[in-house]
């Protein structure tokens, strides 16, 4: 018999959606370990395809983090809900990394699901989502593959000048975000995203509310 599948775990933390379409929805954050665009680590960073990521997701060391069959890590997201004393039908839990498509498969959405979550990804696009996940956030990088072509929303961090936002418009999403680009250019890139919204209003606004006020 072959052992139960494994999966590395940076953190899981509750709190409040910052971006996009769910922004100021209360969820679960289930972050992966590990990414398909970068390593990481900030020496490679120059080189990585993903030379912007402003996300920790090394390793298994975060808050919940370590090394989860399915059943223990449906548990530990439930126990993480739990523990805020949220009431209510309206569970939520969003798959992120890294890339969380590296390890997230059809298996734990329904595990998930059957604990009563309604599951959500972040993903980069490079790999295709598992079936049957309820809300889909796809946001592109400008020299990676984008295999994942639907969803519920496509979020692009603007600008990235080979990632123009005519490149993706056609796609089959119900919303289209710019979000600033964080940086030291984040309010050039926040004018400019501002303008271009205003001048395409098929594309919404997505700013990082969750840095705005204090949350992870």
């Amino acid at each position: 018999m072959s052992e139960p599948r494994r999966y590395a775990i940076k953190e899981i933390y509750p709190t409040l959606q910052g971006e996009g379409a769910q922004a100021g929805q209360m969820a679960v954050f289930l972050r992966f370990a590990g990414c398909n665009l970068w390593t990481g680590r900030e020496d490679d960073r120059p080189g990585a395809t993903c030379v912007f990521c402003d996300t920790d997701f090394v390793g298994t060391n975060g808050p919940g983090g370590g090394s989860y069959d399915e059943q223990a890590l449906v548990r530990a997201v439930n126990e993480a809900w739990v523990a805020t004393g949220a009431s209510g039908p309206r569970r939520w839990v969003v798959c992120t990394g890294g890339e969380p498509t590296l390890q997230l498969d059809s298996a734990l959405v329904r595990a998930l699901q059957q604990a009563g979550f309604r599951v959500a990804i972040e993903t980069n696009g490079t790999r295709p989502v598992p079936e049957d996940v309820d809300w889909v956030c796809v946001s592109p990088k400008a020299d990676a593959p984008l295999v994942q072509t639907s969803g519920h929303e496509l979020k692009l961090v603007y600008p990235q000048a080979d990632a123009q936002p005519e490149r993706f418009k056609g796609l089959a999403f119900d919303h289209f975000f710019l979000q600033p680009m964080d940086g030291p250019d984040k309010a050039a890139a926040t004018d400019a995203a501002i303008a271009y919204c205003m001048a395409h209003p098929e594309w919404r606004l997505s700013l990082q509310t969750h840095k705005l006020v204090g949350l992870r």
